[in-house]
């Protein structure tokens, strides 16, 4: 098939267009202009075959079919894009704005399938963020599109903030109790893998599909313990109080009334303070409670894998907005 890609840069967007490669598919991977350089190096060195980068911008229909999908009609669309930071206007922009461009333009190029990756935080949206990739979910599932709407778990990039901090003999940094929250993390190359099979197998068409890695779910103080281990040295950790969240974002939240750019920052910390208190699981609304069984599983590789890669220098982390720690 043809596949028209948007957000192929990120480490999960690179994972999916190898799994895409793999699978036999031709990719046109559409990206900002900054951006263009640095994906066809990556596409060079690892020797993607079938792929081709195209430039442009993302916020007008006819600019991306004038400059990504001037070359043909394409199958399908995948869309790894995601806003950098969450903030409202950057989210508003990117999750949506930009997504509904992007679906404007790929069907009138042909396409006939969207894979969107989302998020697993939507099922209780109180942030812009979730409520942005909510918004363009809905018009996605009103297209006439078939679809498949792909829904995470926690990636391992953005739980080895850490790594180098324990290396260096101090105490991991928990919230709570460090049981407060448990994920089942899922490693970009499985999540990749699993976005490339929503493009052809029409079991998971017309679906949400919320996915995790291979169980059992962790919290963070159970990530701790498998951190210390593997640098071989016993769990020491050092609790954070949720309430300095909040206290941090009662402060941003009064004075970003007076100072604008400071309800950015308010925002922000109400992102963390979600991430520290809520289970990136399946929740279940009837009990009131998130559902570690009931979150399915993908792939192979669990994060302790990660972390021994990373301790052992045979991979780099580029976390980028993901860097908390």
């Amino acid at each position: 098939m043809r596949i028209f890609m948007v957000g192929a840069t990120g480490t999960i967007g690179r994972a999916a267009l190898r799994a895409l490669v793999r699978h036999g598919h031709e990719v046109v991977a559409y990206v900002r202009p900054e951006s263009a350089a640095r994906l066809q190096r990556a596409v060079a060195q690892e020797g993607l075959a079938g792929v081709t980068v195209r430039a442009g911008e993302m916020r007008e229909a006819a600019a991306i079919a004038r400059d990504g999908l001037a070359e043909g009609p394409v199958d399908a669309v995948v869309s790894c894009m995601a806003s950098r930071t969450g903030a409202p206007d950057d989210a508003w922009a990117v999750d949506h704005r930009a997504h509904l461009q992007v679906l404007e333009a790929a069907t009138a190029a042909g396409a006939s399938h969207f894979v969107l990756l989302s998020a697993i935080c939507v099922q209780k949206p109180v942030l812009a963020f979730q409520q942005a990739k909510l918004a363009f979910e809905a018009a996605l599932q009103r297209s006439g599109l078939t679809w498949s709407i792909v829904r995470p778990t926690a990636f391992f990039k953005s739980l080895s903030g850490q790594v180098a901090r324990v290396r260096q003999g101090k105490p991991f940094l928990v919230f709570g109790d460090g049981t407060l929250t448990a994920c089942k993390p899922i490693s970009d190359d499985d999540l990749g893998e699993y976005l490339a099979r929503c493009v052809t197998d029409p079991a998971l068409r017309n679906r949400i599909l919320p996915i995790g890695g291979p169980g059992p779910a962790l919290t963070p103080r159970e990530q701790g313990e498998q951190l210390f281990a593997l640098v071989g040295k016993p769990p020491r950790f050092s609790r954070v109080p949720v309430a300095l969240l909040d206290a941090i974002i009662a402060v941003l939240g009064t004075l970003g009334a007076v100072v604008p750019p400071l309800r950015a920052k308010a925002e922000l910390a109400r992102i963390g303070r979600y991430y520290a208190t809520e289970s990136m699981l399946i929740w279940d609304a009837a009990r009131g409670r998130y559902d570690a069984d009931a979150t399915p599983e993908f792939g192979t590789e669990r994060l302790a894998d990660h972390w021994a890669g990373l301790l052992a220098g045979d991979r780099t982390d580029d976390r980028g907005a993901h860097a908390v720690f």
